[in-house]
């Protein structure tokens, strides 16, 4: 069956060619699904006919936004960490012990059906492709529950053993089981290996070690890198050929230079700031030097319980020097990108077709309008899903 979504008062396409500007936008625009593809995209005159029609009523319209950093298996609950620390209290990651003790005592059913709550959430604000992290269990048999679970929800898994260092065990002795029986167990289970590369956490050798043994077992890397300080994660990324550097907080010019000369994308965080108080990223200065930038909800239970990519979205204007076509932009075809896909996060004939209907003349509305949902419609795989 083929749909044609007409009557778009404009069209992100995230492809120039198509369009006005770096979006490719197109006004008074159509787009054609064939199955789960996108087939055809232009001005609404022009468009070819269809099985089914659907009428915008000139609204806009965006590709799936493409959520590349999750972190949605969990239990537990962290309201009381987040009341203190609105108090005056600093986050300094400890919490993530909490919510490993919650994790590690809920069953699976209870794993999966939070993950689906979120994932459904997300959906409903727009978000057609979303990552999912392990790290909240950080033992062989938890790590890699979390890895099947959260593979019943996304083809987007991450293998996060080297999340922290659980009480248990010292650094050394969990970095060698996190790159010996642990990974033998999760690799088959995750597309990713990432590693929280930071103070209180693992350091850059210990970093270095984890990703390259994932590497080894065929896993592509990624790295929490440069979030609560400087360290060495953006670098080791880069020179790892990573697909991306997640939270890039603190950059020193090397940093930058870095990101600018390689391909590694640099995924921004903005819920992880605004959740605590912490300074936010200059995505002002990574898009000036021509770095690719994602944008991403960092959806956890302690330091960013949010699904909502608009809500990341009017963040990023407003505090870190984005314009709202650079925002929408890192939040789609940023966050494909960031997972090295080319089938989302753009509309365009090939394309896979996600697209997001908004309540609204303009993508601009996503930051002009924060907090109001504009999400109006949403289609995954051709499929209208919301």
């Amino acid at each position: 069956m083929s749909l044609l979504v007409t009557g778009l008062s404009s069209l992100v396409t995230n492809d120039p060619s198509l369009g006005e500007g770096p979006l490719g936008v197109i006004r008074d625009a159509a787009v054609v699904f064939e199955g789960s593809s996108v087939a055809w995209v232009g001005e609404a005159s022009q468009a070819p006919d269809a099985d089914q029609v659907h009428q915008a009523g000139g609204r806009a319209a965006i590709p799936g936004f493409v959520d590349s950093h999750a972190h949605l298996v969990f239990a537990g609950d962290r309201t009381a960490e987040f009341n203190a620390r609105m108090s005056g209290v600093p986050y300094t990651a400890g919490g993530i012990r909490t919510t490993v003790a919650a994790t590690r005592a809920a069953s699976d059913a209870e794993l999966s059906a939070g993950v689906a709550r979120l994932v459904a959430e997300a959906l409903r604000q727009g978000t057609t492709v979303i990552e999912c992290k392990s790290g909240y269990g950080l033992t062989v048999e938890d790590e890699a529950r979390a890895l099947r679970i959260a593979g019943e929800h996304t083809d987007e898994v991450t293998y996060l053993g080297a999340h922290v260092v659980p009480p248990e065990l010292d650094a050394d002795a969990y970095v060698d089981l996190v790159t010996g029986p642990m990974l033998d167990r999760c690799a088959p289970h995750a597309r990713w290996v990432d590693v929280f590369c930071e103070r209180g956490a693992f350091d850059g050798d210990q970093a270095r070690a984890v990703l390259e043994a994932g590497i080894k077992k065929g896993l592509a890397p990624r790295i929490h890198a440069n979030q609560l300080g400087h360290g060495p994660g953006v670098r080791i990324a880069v020179e790892l050929g990573a697909a991306s550097a997640d939270h890039c907080t603190h950059l020193t010019d090397a940093d930058v230079d870095a990101l600018a000369s390689g391909d590694t994308v640099a995924t921004l965080l903005p819920g992880a700031e605004f959740s605590t108080r912490a300074t936010y990223p200059d995505a002002r200065r990574l898009l000036d030097a021509g770095v690719t930038v994602a944008l991403s909800t960092d959806c956890n239970p302690g330091s960013s319980f949010t699904t909502s990519m608009p809500f990341c979205i009017a963040v990023a204007v407003r505090e870190m020097g984005m314009t709202p076509d650079e925002a929408v932009r890192a939040a789609t075809l940023g966050g494909a990108r960031a997972l090295r896909r080319t089938d989302v996060g753009r509309i365009a004939p090939g394309a896979r077709a996600d697209l997001v209907l908004l309540d609204a003349p303009s993508h601009v509305h996503l930051a002009y309008r924060p907090g109001v949902p504009l999400v109006s419609a949403v289609w995954q795989r051709g499929h209208r899903v919301v």
